[in-house]
C-alpha cells in the first residue's frame, strides 16, 4: 500500500476511533457519577444488572465456543488470516455489545431519577441520551478498529495489496491454502472480518430477542390481562425478567446488529472493488483500485466524526427542549449533514486526479464525485424508509390509529388490520429501494451500489445512540413503577420511551436497506468469486442465469429460508414464554399476598427460565443460517448457492418490512389507548379494560416479530452472503455434483 495512501488511512480513520472511543469512555463515566435515587431503586436496578451480566456470560460462552471452531475451520480450509480476522470481528462485536449493556445497566435508574428530581423532559432526555451514545460509539468505534487492524496487517504488512505492480495478479496478492490448494486474496481475509461480526450479532440478536420476547410475554399477557396490574407493576413475578430483557435484546443486540450491518457494507464495497479488478481486463489502475479500496473505511471514519458533533448537539446545549422527537432528530441530521459534507470533499480529493479513461473503466460515470453521490443517495434511501415506518408505526398517524380503533371490536381484528398495515407498508420502501439501488448502479456500477450501503450507515453511531436511548428510557418507567413514584415521572419515561419506539423502527428500516444493498454487493463479489461472471465487452457486467435449472431451484429453496428462520424463532419465544406464563401463574395461585403486595413475588425464577429458554433455543436457527449456503454448495456447487442467496434475499426484505412495521403498529396502537387517545375509551372508565385487553394481544403476538425476527433477517442474509463468499473458492471445485459429473 502507498505510504501516502497509509497515512491518510491512518489520520483520519485513528483519530475517529480514537476521538469516538474516548468519547464513549467519557459519557460512560459522566453517566455512572450520577445519582441512582432512593434504596429501593438502587435495588432494582442491581436485580435488572445482576440478570443482564449472568445471561450475556452464559451466552458469550455459548458463542465463544462456536466461534473458536469456526475460526480453525476457516484457518484450515479457506485461510490461516481469515480466521485471524474472524476472531477480530467476533472479539470487536462481543465488547461493543457487552459494553453498551452495562452502560445501559446503569443510565436506566439514572434516568428514573433525573425525572425523579427534576420532573423535566429535557433533563431527563439528556441523561437517556448519553447513556445511548456510549453504545452508539463503541459500535462505530470498535468495527473500525478492527478494519483497519485488518488492513495494515494484512492489506501492508502481509504485502496483500502491492502497489509497485502492474497486473491484477501482482497488485491484489493471491496466496495458495496448502490443504485444498485453492488461491485466495486480501478480499477473503476481510469477508472473515465481516462474518465474525455476523456471528456475534446473530447470536445477540436471536439470544437476546427470544429473551426478551419470552419475558416480555409472560409479563403481558398474565399480569395485564388477567390478573389487570399495570405494566412493570412490582408485583409481577416477569417485571425485572422484561427490563433484564431490555438490555441484552434492544441494546447489546441491537448494538450489535448495526455493527454487523456497518461493517458488513463497508467490506461488501471493499470486496466488490478487488473482486471487480481482479476479474476484469480493462480495469488495470493500480492507483485507482487503491483509492476505491480505502475510500469505504474513509467515509466511515468521516461518518465517525460527523457523529460525535451530532450527538454533543443534545448533551451541550444548555437546555432542551420538551419534544425529544426533535432534539433526537437533529442530533441524527446533524450527524448526516456533517458526513455528506465530509464525503464530497473526501470524494473529490481522492479521485479528482484519475483520468477519464480510468473512471470510465470503473464505471464512475459522473466523474470524482460519483461514489460521494451514491452514498448521499443511500442516505436519502434510508431517512425516507424511515419517514415510511414512522408513518405506519407511530400513533400520531392514520395506521396505527386504525389498528387502536380496531381494538374496540376484540383482539382478532385488532390483530388483522396490524397485518394489514403491516403488509401494505412494505410497498413504498421496496420502491425506495429499487430507485436507490437503479441510481446508485446507473452512476458506478456495483460499487456505486455498495457506497449506498455505506452511506446509509455511516452515521451509524448517530442512529445507534437514538436506538439504544429507547430501552434505556423503557427501563427507567419500570424502576419507576417497581419504585412507586408518582405518576409525573413515569408519564416522563413514557413519552421518552414512545418516542424510542418510532426511532427504533426508523432505525430497523436503516438496517434492512442497508443489509439489501450490501447484499447485492456481496452477491456481486460471490458471482466472480465462483466463477459465474460472463465477461461482457466493458468488462464489467455480470449476469446470474436465474432460469438455469440449479439456480431456479436454489431461489425457490433461498425464498422459504427466512420463513423457516422466522418461524423458528417464533416457536423459540413461544416456548420460552409459555414457561414464563406458566411460572407467574403458579406463583399468584400459591402465594395470594403477591397480588396484595404483603409478599415479593420470586423474580430470580422468572430471569432463569428466560435465560435458559434463549440459550438453548438460539443455537439451532443461528446454525441454520450458516450451515444450509455451506452444505448446499458441497452439494450441489456454486449456481445453486448463488440463486439461495437471491431468493432468499428477496423474500427476508419483504418479511423484515412487515414484521418490524406490524409489530411497531401493534406497541404503539396499545400505547395510544393507554394515553387516551381512543374516543370513548379512557383508563378507569366501563369497557377500557376490554379493548386494553384486546390491544395486549396484538402486542403481544407483535413482539416477537419486531424484536426477534425482523431485526434477525437482515443479519440472516449478510450472514448467508458472508460465509457463501468465504467458503466459495472451496466448493467452486469441491463439490458432490462435479464429482459425479454432473453440470446444468
Amino acid at each position: 500500500m502507498d505510504p501516502k495512501y497509509l497515512n491518510l488511512l491512518m489520520i483520519i480513520v485513528m483519530f475517529a476511533v480514537v476521538l469516538g472511543l474516548g468519547y464513549a469512555a467519557l459519557n460512560f463515566y459522566l453517566t455512572k457519577k450520577l445519582k441512582e435515587g432512593n434504596e429501593r431503586m438502587q435495588t432494582i436496578a442491581a436485580k435488572i444488572r445482576e440478570g443482564a451480566n449472568a445471561f450475556i456470560f452464559y451466552e458469550y460462552k455459548i458463542v465463544a465456543i462456536i466461534a473458536a471452531c469456526v475460526a480453525v475451520v476457516l484457518g484450515l480450509f479457506i485461510a490461516w488470516e481469515a480466521g485471524i480476522a474472524f476472531l477480530l470481528g467476533a472479539v470487536m462485536s462481543a465488547t461493543a455489545g457487552f459494553i453498551g449493556m452495562k452502560i445501559a445497566t446503569y443510565a436506566n435508574v439514572r434516568v428514573t431519577n433525573a425525572a425523579n428530581e427534576s420532573r423535566n423532559i429535557g433533563k431527563t432526555l439528556k441523561v437517556a441520551f448519553r447513556g445511548g451514545s456510549v453504545m452508539g460509539l463503541c459500535v462505530a468505534g470498535f468495527a473500525l478498529l478492527g478494519a483497519i487492524i485488518v488492513y495494515c496487517c494484512f492489506g501492508w504488512a502481509e504485502g496483500m495489496i502491492n502497489v509497485n505492480g502492474a497486473t491484477a495478479a501482482e497488485i491484489v496478492v493471491e496466496n495458495t491454502n496448502p490443504i485444498t490448494q485453492q488461491t485466495y486474496n486480501l478480499s477473503i481475509v476481510l469477508s472473515g472480518y465481516a462474518l465474525g461480526c455476523s456471528i456475534i450479532a446473530l447470536f445477540n440478536r436471536v439470544g437476546g430477542g427470544i429473551y426478551t420476547k419470552a419475558a416480555d410475554m409472560g409479563a403481558d399477557l398474565v399480569g395485564k390481562t388477567e390478573a389487570h396490574i399495570p405494566e412493570d407493576d412490582p408485583r409481577n413475578p416477569a417485571t425485572i425478567a422484561d427490563n433484564v430483557g431490555d438490555n441484552v435484546g434492544d441494546v447489546a443486540g441491537l448494538g450489535a446488529d448495526l455493527l454487523e450491518s456497518y461493517i458488513g457494507a463497508i467490506m461488501a464495497t471493499v470486496i466488490l472493488a478487488i473482486e471487480v479488478f481482479v476479474h476484469t481486463t480493462n480495469f488495470t489502475s493500480a492507483v485507482l483500485l487503491q483509492k476505491m479500496i480505502l475510500f469505504p473505511m474513509l467515509f466511515a471514519g468521516i461518518g465517525l466524526i460527523g457523529c460525535v458533533i451530532g450527538i454533543s448537539y443534545p448533551l451541550l446545549k444548555p437546555k432542551l427542549s420538551d419534544n425529544p422527537h426533535m432534539e433526537l432528530n437533529l442530533a441524527t441530521w446533524i450527524s448526516a449533514g456533517v458526513t455528506l459534507v465530509g464525503g464530497c470533499l473526501l470524494s473529490i480529493f481522492m479521485f479528482k486526479d484519475v483520468v477519464a479513461e480510468e473512471l470510465k473503466a470503473a464505471k464512475f460515470v459522473i466523474g470524482p464525485v460519483t461514489p460521494w453521490v451514491c452514498a448521499a443517495i443511500g442516505v436519502i434511501a434510508g431517512i425516507l424508509i424511515g419517514i415510511v415506518s414512522e408513518y405506519y408505526t407511530s400513533y400520531d398517524y392514520k395506521p396505527t390509529k386504525g389498528i387502536a380503533n380496531a381494538s374496540k371490536e376484540g383482539a382478532a381484528l385488532t390483530i388483522t388490520q396490524g397485518m394489514a398495515t403491516g403488509m401494505i407498508s412494505c410497498m413504498i420502501p421496496v420502491v425506495i429501494l429499487g430507485v436507490a439501488i437503479f441510481a446508485s448502479f446507473a452512476l458506478g456500477g456495483m460499487f456505486g451500489v455498495g457506497c449506498g450501503a455505506m452511506g446509509m450507515l455511516s452515521f451509524v453511531a448517530a442512529t445507534v445512540s437514538v436506538d439504544t436511548y429507547g430501552p434505556i428510557s423503557d427501563n427507567a418507567g419500570g424502576i419507576a413503577e417497581m419504585s412507586g413514584l408518582d405518576e409525573d415521572v413515569r408519564a416522563i419515561t413514557d413519552k421518552l420511551d414512545s418516542v424510542g419506539n418510532t426511532t427504533a423502527a426508523i432505525g430497523k428500516g436503516f438496517a434492512i436497506g442497508s443489509a439489501a444493498l450490501a447484499t447485492l454487493s456481496m452477491m456481486s463479489s460471490y458471482l466472480f468469486a465462483g466463477g459465474l461472471v460472463q465477461e461482457m465487452q466493458n468488462g464489467m457486467d455480470i449476469f446470474l442465469n436465474i432460469v438455469r435449472g440449479d439456480i431456479i431451484v436454489g431461489a425457490i429453496l433461498g425464498a422459504a429460508i427466512p420463513f423457516l428462520f422466522s418461524g423458528m424463532l417464533i416457536n423459540a419465544v413461544a416456548k420460552a414464554a409459555r414457561k414464563m406464563v406458566e411460572e407467574v401463574r403458579r406463583q399468584f395461585r400459591d402465594n395470594p399476598k403477591i397480588l396484595t403486595g404483603e409478599e415479593d413475588p420470586d423474580s430470580k425464577q422468572c430471569i432463569t427460565i428466560s435465560s435458559q429458554g434463549a440459550l438453548r433455543q438460539m443455537i439451532v436457527p443461528a446454525v441454520v443460517a450458516i450451515a444450509i449456503p455451506v452444505v448446499c454448495g458441497f452439494i450441489f456447487g456454486a449456481g445453486f448457492v448463488g440463486g439461495i442467496l437471491i431468493g432468499a434475499t428477496l423474500s427476508a426484505i419483504m418479511l423484515a418490512i412487515y414484521t418490524g412495521n406490524a409489530g411497531g403498529a401493534w406497541d404503539n396502537a396499545k400505547k395510544y389507548i393507554e394515553s387516551g387517545g381512543v374516543e370513548g375509551v379512557k383508563k378507569g372508565e366501563e369497557g377500557y379494560d376490554a379493548v386494553h385487553d384486546a390491544a395486549v394481544v396484538g402486542d403481544t403476538v407483535g413482539d416477537p416479530l419486531k424484536d426477534t425476527v425482523g431485526p434477525s433477517l437482515d443479519i440472516l442474509i449478510k450472514i448467508m452472503s458472508t460465509i457463501s463468499l468465504v467458503c466459495v473458492v472451496v466448493f467452486s471445485h469441491w463439490n458432490l455434483m462435479s464429482a459425479v459429473g454432473l453440470t446444468f
